[in-house]
């Protein structure tokens, strides 16, 4: 078998899953975002589309497969064939016809549905299919978690009336909750952005990215090491450093309360807020010099007045229109809730050319008093609980104080627009929000009518009317699937040698059901025809006990077969050694880092009650 393993890892890999993706012979890059998944790593992915098609079948979904090559006039119809952006693969054939490269296939879906489907009495419809997709990523990076061309599961159902809608959404939530807890993986269902996708309602899925401080997690101690209090200071400086070598991998934080099950991507987060009920007698707006204060701390500390009291004055351009977004004090906005809010294609913060046109000033002096009637103010729900606060003047070097919303100028709007903070009060009123770093593994829509309506995708209804067809969308990033396990089972083995000395080995823990095999079946001396006999012998009858065996018959020295075996990962190794002639071998579980000798006649038996309590 094509295992390449690597006995350092690779100087360009920046989070420990790429890492070991590449040192243990899983994955192989071929150019920047494009990887080839070798024989372990497809054995992995191949198990997961198992345990995915086994809880779709539950859910009555149909798989099927859609070509990645497609021709932009679907696009052109939906509207994103010019929205979707630069991550869009587009190309022209012989004939100089539009085509892209699938990023994802909801036009694609749409359309063979409005072609076969005419009446409400055909639906509903749940299809699926697993397949490449591409997207030209400007900075693909940390191996498979950011690439151009990746594996994805993508699911979409058609239905007559939103009931049916709710309740095929309800059943991939809780395919994907099985799916996921089936894999292995520590996760979070959480509120999400539709984005692009065009969706209203969605949940995101977060595997949570381990913490780098916790050693429980992370080593695995030999049997030697009662306990990590036991191991010296020194050592432990040295583990640390080598955890702290890697990123906390994971593009998004998740907000979650610490009491209850509410849980949030940072960009879609909120907190608990409650308006302020007081009373304050306003006062006369003044116009004062500040010089050299471009930032909100530099003129709290010049006026003497809490940054709170302070308005932040930020500026958009939404589709080419001028947005202004107000936040108190050092609040930071939050783009996404922005953009929803405002409905845009394209949200951008403005440049100074575009600050100086619109407020005549530049950045550091910004305020929202006196703004044209063209420019859209839109307001945190925090800014009308200010009174008498300090805000630019619009005029370089100068701000205004006793500023009063309502009387000096209108938002549009009070929304939620800012971004949360670690410690605040959760929006349910149970506990207070923690953050934690993850990694989106899947992700579900209710796109409601968005691509039937542009697409013409109707059919006629019980009262025999023109409808268009209600749509969900579900996704599972299943290439990223194998990232994610391994940052959450990658592991630090911590072992004494006889000399007393600590040996510190990187691995794969990985979880039974999607290790590529089951047991690692290791000769220690192949040269050893007792040994070589047992071998074969245990590979025959694991195998015939259901075991997916991966043997090393290798002819190289037994520490490099047990260091490769380590990076593999595999939950069960069994070495057949020295005591070969006697019928013994030495079971090893990967989980507990245990090991014993069993008699070769018991192994069948044994196994079980050994991996019983790794479980």
């Amino acid at each position: 078998m094509l295992i390449p393993t690597l006995r350092e890892m690779p100087s360009d890999a920046q989070v420990i899953s790429h890492a070991l993706m590449v040192r243990a012979g899983y994955v192989q890059q071929v150019t920047s975002g494009v990887y080839s998944y070798l024989p372990l790593a497809n054995r992995v992915i191949e198990k997961f589309k198992t345990i995915m098609r086994e809880e779709f079948d539950k859910i009555g979904a149909v798989e099927m497969l859609a070509p990645a090559l497609l021709t932009a006039d679907l696009w052109k119809e939906s509207g994103r064939y010019d929205t979707y952006g630069e991550d869009l693969y587009k190309l022209k054939n012989r004939d100089q016809a539009d085509f892209i490269l699938g990023p994802t296939h909801e036009e694609t879906f749409t359309a063979i549905v409005r072609d076969a489907v005419k009446s409400y009495k055909q639906l509903p419809i749940n299809l699926y299919q697993i397949q490449s997709k591409y997207r030209d990523e400007k900075r693909p990076r940390n191996g498979l978690l950011r690439t151009r061309e990746f594996i994805m599961k993508d699911g979409y159902s058609f239905h007559a009336n939103y009931d049916s809608l709710d309740d095929t959404y309800e059943d991939y939530r809780q395919a994907y909750e099985a799916i996921f807890t089936r894999a292995g993986l520590d996760f979070k269902g959480i509120i999400g952005d539709g984005g692009a996708m065009g969706g209203k309602d969605s949940q995101e899925f977060m595997a949570v990215t381990p913490d780098r401080t916790d050693l429980e997690h992370w080593l695995v101690l030999d049997k030697s090491i009662a306990s990590v209090d036991e191991i010296p200071e020194d050592v432990l400086l040295q583990i640390r450093e080598e955890l702290n070598n890697w990123l906390v991998s994971g593009e998004d934080t998740i907000a979650y309360s610490n009491q209850s099950n509410y849980a949030a991507n940072l960009e879609m987060a909120t907190s608990l807020y409650k308006p302020s009920q007081a009373v304050t007698i306003q006062e006369d707006l003044t116009k004062v010099e500040t010089p050299d204060c471009r930032t909100i701390d530099e003129v709290a500390a010049f006026l003497k007045v809490d940054e709170a009291q302070t308005i932040k004055t930020l500026l958009f351009m939404a589709d080419d229109h001028p947005v202004v977004a107000l936040l108190v004090g050092n609040d930071q906005v939050n783009d996404v809730k922005l953009k929803n809010y405002l409905g845009a294609d394209f949200l951008e913060p403005a440049d100074e050319k575009q600050a100086k046109a619109t407020f005549g000033a530049h950045f550091g002096s910004l305020g929202p008093v006196g703004l044209p009637e063209e420019v859209t103010i839109i307001a945190d729900r925090k800014i009308q609980d200010l009174a008498n606060a300090v805000a630019g003047a619009n005029e370089d070097g100068y701000h205004l104080t006793s500023v009063n919303p309502g009387r000096d100028f209108t938002p549009k709007d009070y929304v939620d627009i800012r971004e949360v903070k670690e410690g605040e009060p959760s929006p349910d009123g149970q506990g207070t929000l923690k953050f934690a770093r993850g990694i989106e593994i899947g992700h579900i829509f209710k796109l409601g009518i968005r691509y039937s309506d542009s697409m013409g995708a109707n059919i006629l209804d019980e009262n025999g009317r023109s409808v268009p067809i209600i749509m969900g969308c579900y996704g599972i990033g299943v290439s990223r699937i194998l990232s994610a396990v391994i940052e959450q089972h990658a592991r630090l083995f911590v072992n004494k040698t006889p000399k007393g000395s600590y040996r510190l080995a990187w691995g794969i823990n990985f979880p039974k059901e999607l290790a590529p095999f089951d047991v690692h079946l290791i000769t220690v001396n192949i040269k050893d025809q007792e040994a070589q006999d047992l071998t074969a012998k245990l590979e025959s009858q694991l195998t015939a006990a259901g075991y997916q065996v991966l043997t090393d018959d290798r002819n190289e020295r037994v520490g490099s077969k047990f260091s490769d075996s380590d990076l593999i990962g595999l939950p069960i190794r069994v070495t057949v050694g020295k005591k070969a002639a006697e019928g013994v071998v030495e079971v090893k579980i990967k989980a507990t880092g245990d090991t014993i000798e069993v008699n070769a006649e018991n192994l069948l038996e044994t196994l079980p009650i050994l991996t019983k309590d790794a479980d």
